[in-house]
């Protein structure tokens, strides 16, 4: 993340994000595959297996090869070859950005559900942290769904209405205003809203 400053002189938190060049690698159809998609590449990478490679073969990723292919679906208005690249979107836009959001490991019922934990004092030892009572003696089990501790994060995320606040064409960035999902250097999907 960064900041930009407006024509204002009001502080803009914004995202940095390397938009493309995206190839356009294959195109699927309702007849041939069963379903309307497209599929691009993104990212560069010397060693490809021969049927990924088979793909941008042709194309000007042949040599360098491409990391990442990922399939969208919905009716293609492109063809094989083309490239997506920030150019696509303009100031103002509206977008929805998907991604992985960051693995934080196992953690206590604190800091993964928000618990208040227990008192500090009145004879509390050792339990500051816990999560006390986890449900009736009845029914002798513990219930589904019940808030307790484990893996956290890692989960698929959407974070709707966020603007573009610049366009950079010549080195395919775009500053999105806010955070997005996932790690630095994490692969995120941006979509219009």
């Amino acid at each position: 993340m960064s900041q930009i400053f407006s024509d204002e002189g009001e502080v803009i938190p914004v995202t940095v994000i390397e938009a493309g060049p995206l190839l356009v690698t294959q195109i699927k159809t309702e007849e041939k595959d069963g379903y309307d998609a497209i599929q691009v590449g993104f990212g560069s990478k010397r060693k490809m297996k021969k049927p990924e490679a088979g793909k941008i073969k042709g194309t000007t990723f042949e040599k360098t090869g491409v990391r990442f292919l990922r399939e969208f679906r919905g009716k293609p208005e492109m063809a094989v070859g083309d490239m997506i690249d920030a150019a696509t979107f303009s100031e103002g836009d509206k977008i929805i950005v998907r991604g992985t959001s960051k693995g934080k490991g196992f953690q206590g019922v604190v800091k993964r559900h928000n618990f208040a934990g227990a008192d500090r004092t009145h004879g509390t030892k050792h339990a500051h942290r816990q999560p006390g009572s986890i449900g009736a003696t009845g029914p002798q089990r513990v219930f589904k769904n019940q808030k307790m501790a484990g893996r956290m994060g890692g989960d698929r995320v959407s974070v709707k209405n966020l603007s573009i606040v610049k366009v950079d064409a010549k080195q395919n960035q775009l500053l999105i205003k806010g955070a997005v999902p996932g790690f630095r250097g994490a692969l995120i999907e941006i979509v219009e809203a």
